[in-house]
């Protein structure tokens, strides 16, 4: 390439920058984004002992409602890779889960009690989720303030609840120190475990947070007249 179709090239290409100011723009908005600046903050975190073991952070999925917020323990071998949460196996059980319901996978958020992977996919350990639920979970839950959180595991279940065993409680309304209503399911990776049968059950789970999601609509839909008939209420949801 001649000297003149170089400098023509650098001429075209400045033109081009000139054209398209709205990028710079876009890029500011989203830096004001208090969730897009912790993500930027999150990626460098080198808290724990996962940072060795991550390939990236994965902050998570932040829905176009916000309102309901999923969690589960942390990423898998994909969620590492690709930098989303929930992308395997069972990220499509639950975007189907969802479907059944009448929701979109963009519709709600999608987090994990940490946000790097453990190495060989172990559990995380109290100390990692202690550090990184206070680092980053909590401070993306007073962003996001979700009208229910919806945990999926043991784990995540155990980060609000110690005392608490999924297998009791799992498909029943709890309530978090602030008044969050709290929805506790299996793991998706637990249902593609345990067959059909399980997965029937989880459906009818789902069905039920069906229904405590349209109490939470209505709940905080303003009303247009007095009713006198008694009207489902969160509470006909707890044990």
């Amino acid at each position: 390439m001649s000297l003149r179709e170089k400098n023509r090239t650098l001429i075209q290409g400045l033109r081009f920058l000139r054209k398209t100011p709205l990028r710079c723009i876009n890029h500011k908005k989203s830096m004001d984004d208090p969730l897009q600046l912790l993500n930027i903050e999150m990626a460098k975190c080198m808290s724990c002992e996962l940072k060795n073991s991550r390939t990236q952070v994965v902050p998570g999925d932040y829905g176009l409602k916000r309102g309901i917020c999923f969690i589960g323990e942390g990423p898998g071998k994909e969620e590492d890779l690709q930098g989303r949460p929930f992308v395997g196996r069972s990220g499509k059980l639950l975007d189907l889960m969802l479907q059944r319901i009448g929701i979109s996978r963009e519709e709600v958020s999608v987090l994990n009690i940490v946000k790097c992977r453990p190495p060989n996919n172990r559990a995380p350990l109290p100390l990692e989720m202690q550090v990184c639920g206070s680092s980053w979970l909590n401070r993306q839950l007073e962003i996001l303030k979700p009208s229910i959180i919806v945990t999926l595991g043991s784990i995540p279940l155990r980060y609000f609840f110690p005392s608490k065993r999924i297998s009791m409680v799992k498909g029943e309304l709890l309530f978090l120190e602030n008044g969050t209503p709290l929805f506790p399911l299996f793991h998706p990776a637990y249902i593609l475990r345990n067959g059909s049968l399980a997965q029937e059950e989880y459906e009818k789970d789902f069905h039920k947070l069906s229904m405590v999601l349209s109490v939470l609509k209505k709940d905080t839909a303003p009303t247009k007249s007095a009713n006198k008939e008694k009207q489902t209420s969160l509470l006909d949801f707890i044990p």
